[in-house]
């Protein structure tokens, strides 16, 4: 890297998964620039609005935190449409100059919907009830997609499957946070 580059942030990995009537959101705790791990156990989930909905993020953090304060925001707005919330909030990140600067991706959900939301105005509904994001998302969501069908738990599929992708991305711990709530 020349010394003029800014270095790179990397890291985390968040999954969801929604499965007999549970859906669990869960990430690993890893924030790293470049090759240099800074800090090991950082709470990336998290419960927002009136503890009804989980939030995850896969960016920089303070981006990420204020997405968290917009969201919760939009929750108060539109209490108990969390799809609403997205979409007005996706609707601002990508006109809002300020917003559209956000280096961040989430993954929220509630007892009736997971959503992906993105700086480019996605908001997307996963498919089979699985969603991964982040440096090791990918992976994760490969393991998840495996294991959904069999006996597992949601949270329990969540815990496997970032197990598994630690085992793959150097940006991605054992340091892990998972939410749960009944749909």
């Amino acid at each position: 890297m020349a010394s003029n580059e800014v270095p790179t942030w990397h890291g985390t990995t968040i999954l969801t998964v929604r499965k007999d009537g549970i859906v669990a959101v869960g990430g690993d705790g890893q924030v790293s620039i470049g090759a240099t791990i800074i800090k090991a156990n950082a709470k990336k989930v998290r419960r927002l609005g009136k503890g009804d909905v989980i939030g995850g993020f896969a960016g920089a953090t303070a981006d990420a935190f204020t997405l968290f304060e917009r969201l919760e925001s939009k929750l108060e707005q539109y209490p108990g449409q969390l799809l609403r919330a997205s979409v007005e909030l996706a609707k601002d990140w990508r006109t809002d100059r300020y917003l559209r600067r956000l280096e961040a991706m989430m993954i929220v959900a509630d007892a009736n919907v997971s959503l992906v939301l993105t700086g480019t105005g996605d908001v997307l509904e996963p498919e089979m009830g699985v969603a991964g994001i982040g440096s090791g998302g990918n992976y994760a969501l490969a393991s998840a997609r495996a294991l959904v069908d069999g006996p597992l738990s949601a949270e329990e599929i969540v815990r496997k499957s970032l197990d598994i992708a630690a085992d793959i991305c150097v940006y991605t711990n054992r340091s892990v946070t998972v939410e749960t709530l009944k749909s």
